[in-house]
């Protein structure tokens, strides 16, 4: 894995995608409805961002707020619609109510996507037990990231225990293999921590968007957090 940080940037729409891309984002995370946390968008929506930019796409497949699965015979719906489109990187996480990873859910969707390679998001950060989750998931096609906050309040709240998985993940403990990828109230003073302890993944959302999320994603606040990351 190399160590040149990796920043995925939240896109809505090709706006955004062609902002994050000239401002030095290596990755989109596409989502729809940022007010329900990030949504599955349309297939059209995906085809316009696909069609304006030439960086890797991660597509949300994620049909309501929460992170119960919902209607699993949609969401694999969803991720084959996706897959008809051309999508061929992925976003998805699932709770059974106890705080465990759903894996009837997960498991149907990962097959549905064929070895595509994805992120378990931030459920990950409302995980009953999170070692035991990674355990768990550990062996599942494709997983190769975890987006996570260390915890449900955010980086602030979350960097011990962002620290702990990453001196596990440099021991190559078993269910730490997948890169973390830090976002979730990220901001450019957690950097240099999180860099000197080994991490090469970032993920913004707000951070690109200085004017809010009702305003697009701006190549200077991207641009801003690429010159960091490689300082």
């Amino acid at each position: 894995m190399s160590n040149r940080a990796v920043l995925e940037v939240i896109a809505l729409d090709a706006e955004d995608a062609v902002a994050a891309q000239s401002g030095g984002a290596d990755r989109l995370e596409l989502i729809t409805d940022m007010a329900a946390d990030g949504l599955t968008p349309s297939r059209e929506t995906f085809g316009r961002i696909r069609a304006a930019v030439d960086i890797r796409l991660r597509v949300m497949l994620r049909l309501a707020d929460g992170f119960a699965a919902g209607d699993i015979d949609a969401l694999v719906e969803a991720a084959r619609g996706m897959r008809a489109e051309g999508a061929d990187e992925f976003v998805l996480g699932f709770l059974d109510p106890d705080g465990s990873p759903d894996l009837v859910a997960v498991e149907r969707v990962v097959a549905e996507i064929e070895g595509c390679p994805w992120t378990f998001h931030r459920a990950i950060d409302r995980a009953a037990d999170r070692d035991a989750a990674r355990k768990q998931l550990a062996e599942l096609p494709g997983l190769d990231t975890y987006l996570t906050a260390g915890s449900a309040d955010g980086v602030d709240a979350g960097l011990p225990t962002l620290l702990a998985e990453a001196a596990a993940s440099e021991r190559s403990e078993p269910g730490y293999g997948a890169r973390l990828l830090v976002g979730g109230g990220l901001r450019l003073e957690h950097v240099p921590e999180l860099r000197a302890a080994g991490i090469t993944g970032f993920h913004i959302g707000g951070a690109a968007r200085p004017g809010g999320w009702s305003k697009p994603v701006e190549a200077a606040a991207v641009r801003e957090w690429r010159g960091l990351l490689d300082a």
